[in-house]
């Protein structure tokens, strides 16, 4: 059987008028970034890209060598192909609206340039996610200026998101607004490949991600939702779960949209506000979980529809599977 490239459907989105040739440029510019920033990643030290590079990211956390590596080729690759208005990026303080002497295209794109970088040193799964928006317009039609108010857009306004895992196989995620869908690297031809057409969650499960660790943190729902998940065939669910956490975004999230699941990182006594960033995590992995079928809330409402006020807001997720993540949600609510 002869596979689909993603260059192939992107083509067929955009024949179809779901995208313009624009956003098809767009995004296949991320997935040549991704393709560069997995060849790095899978060196390792023989690249030398291990350890620390000596230097904190705008949120005071200590920057490995392949976030700052994989920060720069998502810039490079994206600035000059006149699809964009700015970039924003989770390891840089402010936007990067781009270069004069570039073209300017009617696109924002906000990034985490490497997710989970934490477990690099120890070779487990990390990835990039990313999320398109529009660049607003001013009242004469032309584009306002992408300075940060013009990224405060709620999750809904997403054109597309996505996100690749650098796994034993590097993984391509994608929606644009029509289902999800996964590519795999093919390294003999250097071409993602559709593997993953029209990826739904199933509404029901029996596995759950969260970091026990924070259990004595924890608010009251949460508590009592883990408590039953623990409690097994014993408990008020009469049946037993099973915990998985990777501590690396992009693999727990691919773990849910291939079988299933529950991912939290709920705000605690320590993180009032939550743990992950809206715009760069919370917002695309949302989109990408509800166009799979999934739901994904904040504990009290749909994270797409909160009216983001920074841009390194910090968000409270529950998402995944439907029934699962509702029954947090409503514990919460009580």
């Amino acid at each position: 059987m002869k596979r689909v490239t993603l260059s192939q459907f992107l083509v067929g989105r955009q024949q179809q008028k779901k995208i313009n040739p624009d956003l098809r440029l767009l995004i296949e510019t991320i997935a040549r970034a991704c393709k560069a920033i997995s060849t790095r990643v899978n060196k390792g030290a023989l690249a030398d890209g291990l350890g620390s590079a000596g230097k904190s990211n705008v949120h005071g956390e200590a920057q490995k060598t392949l976030d700052v590596l994989s920060n720069e080729i998502l810039l490079e690759a994206n600035e000059w192909g006149g699809n964009l208005a700015a970039l924003a990026s989770e390891e840089m303080e402010e936007p990067r609206p781009i270069p004069t002497h570039y073209p300017r295209g009617e696109y924002l794109l906000l990034f985490d340039p490497l997710d989970g970088s934490s477990n690099i040193d120890v070779n487990i799964s990390v990835g990039t996610i990313f999320s398109v928006l529009r660049c607003p317009k001013n009242n004469d039609g032309s584009y306002c200026d992408a300075n940060e108010k013009a990224f405060l857009q709620p999750g809904t306004s997403q054109v597309a998101a996505g996100f690749a895992v650098y796994g034993p196989t590097t993984v391509f995620v994608l929606t644009v607004g029509d289902g999800v869908h996964g590519f795999t690297l093919d390294r003999e031809t250097y071409t993602f490949v559709q593997t993953h057409p029209e990826i739904r969650i199933p509404a029901d499960t029996q596995e759950f991600a969260i970091n026990a660790s924070n259990s004595r943190r924890w608010e009251a729902p949460v508590k009592r939702y883990i408590d039953e998940c623990l409690a097994g065939k014993d408990g008020a669910r009469g049946k037993d779960f099973n915990m998985r956490w990777v501590a690396s975004m992009v693999a727990d999230v691919f773990r849910v949209l291939s079988r299933g699941g529950i991912f939290m990182y709920p705000r605690d006594a320590k993180n009032k506000d939550g743990r992950l960033r809206l715009m760069y995590e919370a917002n695309p992995m949302s989109f990408i979980v509800e166009q799979a079928g999934g739901a994904a809330t904040d504990g009290q409402m749909r994270i797409l529809e909160i009216q983001p006020k920074g841009l390194h807001q910090r968000c409270p997720v529950i998402l995944g599977s439907r029934n699962e993540v509702e029954r947090v949600t409503s514990y919460h609510r009580k």
